[in-house]
């Protein structure tokens, strides 16, 4: 980094789990299958003109920069402890459940580092404005939350 400091990148253990089984299946599987299509490609004769090897090509290029960045937040990976946050606080690694104040449904979310954030499957993250509002909270405490469609109030109901 231009200032000399790396910055560390927090994960659950679960997280870096997944980053490391998607590595080892990018760079054994993905980079058969593609090489499989270039293959293909260049059997088909002229690659001058040929949108199958184009294609090919391309897929090899995104493949390659999906390798590099899993290999470099794995070096930098840093595995998150619940117990890296006092019992009943919300930090990272911890399962927060909160409600929209004067609506009566409960949503839980995992808060993780942004390296594994997917807040479709309940994990957001610390860096989000959602996260950054939740950190170091307890149970009772209310949020606020700005958003594109304004601004939000949730209610924390518990952290696991």
């Amino acid at each position: 980094m231009a200032n000399g400091k790396t910055k560390t990148i927090p994960i659950t253990e679960e997280g870096l789990k997944m980053l490391q089984e998607e590595l080892e299946y990018l760079r054994t599987t993905g980079r058969a299958e593609v090489a499989q299509r270039i293959g293909d490609a260049k059997a088909d004769g002229d690659i001058s003109e040929n949108a199958g090897y184009d294609e090919a090509k391309n897929q090899q290029a995104f493949l390659e920069g999906r390798i590099m960045e899993l290999e470099q937040k794995i070096k930098y990976a840093v595995v998150i402890q619940n117990h890296d946050t006092p019992p009943g606080q919300v930090g990272l690694g911890r399962s927060v459940s909160i409600k929209e104040v004067g609506y009566p449904d409960i949503e839980t979310y995992l808060l993780v580092g942004s390296a594994e954030a997917n807040p479709t499957n309940g994990r957001i993250s610390n860096e989000s404005p959602m996260g950054r509002s939740l950190m170091n909270k307890k149970v009772g405490d209310q949020i606020t939350v700005e958003t594109p469609g304004g601004t939000l109030e949730f209610e924390i109901v518990a952290v696991d």
